[in-house]
């Protein structure tokens, strides 16, 4: 799939087709996606993980409300960061941002729909993904992304805004 055409396309799925499971060698695909994204420094400041246990997954819209989907869903991705891992303190929200969208983008590129389900910085639903799985006082969920093969095509909106477009000042 053409970069450009991934980039306009790429819509939010909320419904996922519940009898297709998403392999491992996809997630695996996924996974190197989001690794390959920019972070400053090149530290790498994330963890990944992968959530297809049917039980978790159903506890998640409890912790997090825009994660409904999560009953449905093969497949969730928790992406996390960790403390440990930073030189450059605080841009792992940005690195952590560039890996989503690596791995909403590819997910789109293989077939498969996925929603980013945010999570930090929201105090409640950080302390229950920290809970529910068990995570490190260093670790810091920032978004979730479920992911699984989409039941529903939405429409692909021209978002292309000139009046918010400035050169060389506002």
């Amino acid at each position: 799939m053409d970069t450009l055409e991934a980039i306009k396309s790429r819509r939010s799925i909320r419904r996922f087709k519940q009898d297709q499971p998403v392999s491992r060698d996809l997630i695996e695909k996924l996974l190197e996606a989001a690794m390959f994204s920019p972070s400053a420094g090149n530290e790498q400041p994330w963890q990944f993980i992968v959530i297809d246990d049917p039980q978790i997954l159903g506890k998640i819209p409890a912790i997090c409300s825009t994660a409904s989907m999560c009953r449905q869903a093969p497949v969730a991705v928790l992406i996390c960061a960790d403390a440990t891992l930073e030189k450059y303190p605080k841009f792992w929200v940005q690195d952590c941002s560039a890996a989503a969208q690596n791995l909403l983008l590819a997910a789109h590129a293989l077939g498969l729909g996925a929603v980013w389900a945010g999570v930090y910085p929201l105090k409640d639903r950080v302390e229950g993904f920290k809970k529910l799985l068990g995570l490190p006082e260093e670790i810091t969920p920032f978004a979730l992304i479920p992911v699984g093969y989409p039941d529903q095509q939405p429409e692909t909106p021209d978002r292309y805004l000139e009046e918010r477009v400035h050169y060389n000042g506002w």
